[in-house]
């Protein structure tokens, strides 16, 4: 797929969506569609909104829209509609950080402020951590961001909450009695490695495990997406929106 170029099955399908939801006006399809574009540009560029090309309309009207759309959450039902037939024999979990730009840092007070907007510091630097589950085949499910430095383990319970696959598989920095606690009650297998210094280990399935790597090559499609490999939004909803447009677009290819 070029930087712009929307396939024939994503116009459809996108616009099945826009028609449908209640909280969009979808108008003149050919509008609609180049508004879609001018996000996909943006979302695969990293460029700013004002360097949006003048056929695309006004700047302005396309990055108000845009935001406009994240604050009442069309984005992440677009990547729920996208979604379609999740294939819930696995779920794996993972997360990967962002870099933050200087220019994502200061949000104004009307907004919260910089605190609550996902952004800390860790051994990377500024940035975010961006906690991702996907299915079986390896499509995105859920995405949360948190400031750099947190911990996997933090956000494990809420990658899975309303989701009930028969096995949960991830990386050793997921291993938590606790979480494994919770799986169990559920009745979904944890196939998690133990840590090195855990004394009484336990077996895991290690040929399933080997599926873990469709999290890291989901993580890897993501980062083609500019705008999601360097973060340059001053709001978490805007930075989680880019999120969900990029799971969604990958979702129909």
């Amino acid at each position: 797929m070029s930087t712009v170029a929307l396939s024939e099955n994503q116009k459809v399908k996108i616009l099945n969506f826009l028609q449908n939801d209640p909280h969009v006006y979808s108008g003149n399809e050919s509008v609609c569609l180049l508004f879609i574009e001018a996000v996909l540009r943006i979302a695969r560029s990293g460029a700013q909104w004002r360097l949006l090309p003048e056929k695309y309309g006004s700047r302005n009207s396309v990055y108000r829209r845009f935001a406009r759309r994240s604050l009442k959450g069309v984005w992440e039902r677009l990547h729920s509609f996208c979604a379609g037939d999740p294939d819930f024999e696995n779920l794996i979990i993972d997360s990967t950080v962002t870099r933050a730009r200087p220019c994502a840092a200061g949000a104004l007070k009307r907004h919260g402020g910089q605190d609550g907007q996902a952004l800390g510091r860790s051994r990377g630097g500024f940035g975010t951590e961006i906690h991702i589950a996907v299915d079986a085949l390896g499509n995105s499910l859920k995405f949360i961001p948190t400031p750099g430095q947190s911990r996997d383990i933090t956000r494990a319970e809420s990658l899975t909450a309303g989701l009930f696959p028969r096995t949960v598989i991830a990386d050793k920095g997921y291993d938590s009695d606790q979480f494994r606690d919770s799986l169990q009650k559920l009745g979904i297998e944890a196939v998690i490695p133990f840590r090195s210094n855990r004394k009484n280990p336990r077996e895991y399935d290690r040929d399933q495990y080997r599926e873990c790597h469709l999290v890291e090559c989901f993580i890897n499609k993501i980062r083609h997406f500019r705008h999601i490999f360097s973060r340059f939004d001053k709001l978490a909803e805007r930075c989680l929106s880019f999120l969900h447009f990029a799971g969604a677009i990958i979702w129909l290819r």
